[in-house]
């Protein structure tokens, strides 16, 4: 079972604040002309919930990548074109360098700029969670992989901060939100759905409730059609789709819990 999502320990400040703020000016500090001007970078925590092998429930995943075998993971990114807004360089960096053209849901996650948070000169992380669905194609590069989020070893700089952090913007959201559309594929039964969600929030969901509160929110909506029997046989489960494919607040007040 997914380990529960870690309380906040980022020192990541809110994106209104950050791109700008390479340098500051207060007095008895370094200004950018004693200091240099710091670099921005853009880093993205994509997920996807994935099942390594059929007998091993399915698990949220994080997409990472390295040069070499012998360095650490870290998230991918890079630099700001000039002519690129924040959002466009983190698609256009998943798709070059990734692979990874279908990402149903990217939304700004915060700046991370902490002065040493880096080796070198001084550079600033504009960061992006991003949302993948179960059914998306994926082939990877060579030197990038899904990794397990509950299992991740040591990472590039301050990059597991990042993921914990865009783990806890997803889980919050799938509370009040219809987020779980960018995870899900375009059909799907209940159970399927279900452990998405038990894999997003690290605690298992009831599989009934879940379709209660989710068809009283007109968040699913059954196709009237079904799935494949599974390998005990029985009757074909009914197959549901969400019924928006764009992020929408379903209930501003609700909260997941999770089992006591």
């Amino acid at each position: 079972m997914p380990a529960p999502i870690p309380a906040s320990s980022d020192g990541a400040a809110s994106p209104e604040s950050v791109a700008q703020e390479a340098v500051t000016h207060d007095a008895g500090r370094p200004t950018s002309e004693s200091a240099g001007t710091a670099g921005v970078e853009v880093l993205s925590a994509v997920f996807q919930v994935r099942r390594p092998t059929p007998d091993v429930e399915p698990q949220l995943c994080v997409l990472l990548w390295r040069q070499h075998d012998d360095e650490p993971f870290a998230l991918p990114g890079g630099e700001v074109a000039a002519d690129e807004s924040l959002s466009e360089t983190a698609r256009r960096q998943l798709a070059d360098t990734m692979d990874i053209r279908k990402v149903a849901h990217l939304e700004q996650l915060s700046v991370f700029s902490a002065p040493h948070r880096t080796p070198g000169r001084r550079t600033i992380a504009s960061t992006y969670l991003g949302l993948v669905p179960t059914d998306a194609p994926a082939r990877l590069p060579d030197t990038a992989a899904w990794e397990p989020v509950d299992s991740l070893g040591v990472l590039a700089h301050d990059h597991a901060d990042i993921i914990a952090a865009a783990r806890r913007r997803l889980a919050g959201k799938l509370s009040y939100t219809n987020i779980a559309f960018a995870l899900a594929p375009s059909r799907f039964p209940m159970s399927e759905l279900s452990e998405i969600y038990c894999a997003a929030l690290g605690y298992p969901v009831d599989t009934t409730n879940l379709l209660r509160i989710l068809s009283r929110r007109g968040v699913v909506v059954a196709t009237g059609t079904v799935g494949k029997t599974g390998r005990s046989g029985g009757r074909p489960p009914a197959l549901y789709a969400f019924a928006d494919n764009e992020l929408r607040v379903t209930d501003e007040f609700a909260t997941l819990k999770p089992p006591p």
